[in-house]
């Protein structure tokens, strides 16, 4: 594995957000410095301060912060990492991105990347979301542009009990991506 990259860990709404936790753990554990930058709606799953703690850096969450770290930050963010990981990734997120909307930290940063800034999405959703014609349109337009690549939700149980494909993979998993991407 290559040390001292820097990735960038998204942080989107959902009961999965809690698995985010333990890959930015693996992540601090293999030598990457991370940065993580959360939704609004995501901080109310995991605690920002969770994500401080563990990656041992600020946590972003506001796009129009007045307590600014890092001058112009969806800029200075976006020119940090080596590669980002979306993870979990919900539908709105991954349509935002699809579209070019750039209504919150998260996705204004993602807009900013450079072609060098690979984007591993992690979608986890409800089945019926993640198999709906409109998000699965907004994935495949993302695959084409290249830069952006997608791993699949599992089957197994979700949030509301039902089975399906839409479970976040494991963090080791996501790790594991993640290592493989960085050593190309």
């Amino acid at each position: 594995m290559k040390k001292g990259k820097n990735i960038l860990v998204g942080v989107c709404a959902g009961i999965a957000s809690y698995k985010t936790c333990e890959l930015v753990r693996l992540l601090v554990k293999g030598g990457y410095s991370v940065k993580v930058v959360m939704t609004e709606a995501a901080a109310k799953f995991v605690s920002p301060l969770v994500f401080q703690a563990l990656s041992n850096n600020p946590v972003y969450t506001d796009m129009f912060s007045l307590d600014r770290r890092e001058g112009v930050e969806h800029i200075s963010l976006a020119d940090w990492p080596d590669l980002c990981v979306i993870a979990p990734l919900t539908a709105n997120t991954l349509s935002k991105i699809a579209g070019g909307i750039c209504d919150n930290l998260l996705t204004t940063v993602v807009c900013a990347f450079s072609d060098k800034v690979n984007v591993l999405l992690v979608p986890a959703m409800n089945e019926k979301m993640w198999q709906n014609k409109i998000i699965q349109d907004n994935a495949d337009k993302l695959r084409r542009l290249g830069k952006y690549m997608i791993m699949p939700p599992e089957k197994g149980e979700l949030a509301c009990g039902a089975c399906g494909d839409g479970r976040m993979p494991e963090p080791e998993e996501i790790f594991e991506k993640i290592t493989e991407k960085l050593k190309n």
